[in-house]
């Protein structure tokens, strides 16, 4: 393949049966995406879930409209052309991706979904010479703008003051519970746990290499360990404490980056300083601790710092102990 070809096809190349074909094929797949959106929210957000089927039945309405106006125009056979065909035009995120991060997010992405479709029908419609093409895709931008508006609409209608509160509390809880929790715990132990075996071994051999080695499998270790045992002691049916495999990868990614944090300076091949830098980053570590379990666990600022940074600077000064004896 020569370089910079593409088979996509160029939007201003497209015909008027083909752009009305593009506008069917994406009203489809945004109804599809909102019925996914509302399938993954029913069970925990069902007012939300109502207005993503009524937004999924809206888009199935204007379709159809487009199907009629195809068939009144150019017969009943619409060519098949999507998104992906087209270059340039406007993308939809996967949507195993976007219900991942929660539910403000994925209303964030409704909301572009319909903007990103009404600039792209409106930047189009003044780009085209022909009247019949331009006034089609002006029609376009003009559902889409009213897509956007009754999405406003539905949330007043289905989520009420209360209710969209409520359900904005559970959704900051459960992210808790799913990443903050078992992240949090991660970094604690990586941060904590890897201060002996790191600053023992730095102050025993003063070599940084070998204190890099010592702490990098400490840190990976400890993550492997960490993210199994997270992910095998809870499948959060009956605790509600999501998904274990999220779980296990938020709990084994702090752990290892929690231990990796003051392990990396020993790449410095000079002792003294390597050191010097490691002991900031720790001090930085457990304050940083701190401030999270204040900010997302509701703990007193001064009883997380006298707990963590009281408790680590005790496993500090054992390390240096150790080795220093």
């Amino acid at each position: 393949m020569f370089p910079g070809f593409t088979s996509r096809k160029r939007f201003s190349d497209l015909s008027e049966q083909e752009v009305l074909a593009l506008a069917i094929s994406s009203e489809e797949d945004d109804a599809r995406i909102y019925r996914q959106y509302a399938g993954y929210l029913r069970e925990e957000f069902p007012s939300s879930a109502r207005v993503f089927d009524e937004m999924a039945v809206e888009e199935d309405g204007h379709r159809e409209a487009l199907i009629k106006l195809h068939q009144k125009r150019f017969g009943d056979v619409i060519p098949l052309i999507r998104r992906e065909h087209v270059s340039g035009y406007y993308a939809r995120n996967p949507v195993w991706l976007i219900e991942n991060l929660g539910l403000e997010r994925i209303r964030e992405e409704a909301q572009a979904m319909e903007q990103g479709a009404e600039r792209f029908y409106r930047k189009a419609a003044e780009r085209t010479q022909d009247a019949d093409t331009r006034a089609l895709l002006g029609r376009l931008a003009a559902a889409e703008a009213g897509h956007d508006k009754m999405a406003g609409d539905l949330e007043a209608k289905h989520l009420d003051e209360d209710t969209r509160s409520e359900e904005d509390q559970s959704a900051h809880r459960q992210f808790v519970l799913t990443w903050v929790q078992p992240g949090l715990a991660g970094l604690m132990d990586g941060s904590v746990s890897t201060l002996a075996p790191i600053f023992a071994t730095a102050f025993a051999t003063q070599n940084t290499h070998t204190t890099f080695l010592v702490g990098l499998a400490a840190s990976v270790g400890a993550g492997i360990s960490m993210g199994f045992t997270e992910a095998a002691s809870d499948d959060g049916e009956l605790s509600g404490r999501g998904s274990p495999v999220k779980r296990g990868v938020a709990s084994g990614v702090m752990t290892t980056v929690g231990g990796l944090g003051h392990a990396l300076p020993y790449l410095i091949p000079h002792f003294w300083t390597a050191t010097i830098i490691a002991m900031v980053v720790v001090f930085v570590e457990l304050w940083a601790i701190a401030w999270i379990q204040k900010k997302y666990m509701n703990t007193p600022f001064m009883r997380a710092a006298f707990q963590v940074v009281f408790g680590g600077a005790l496993v500090f000064a054992a390390g240096v102990l150790i080795g220093g004896g």
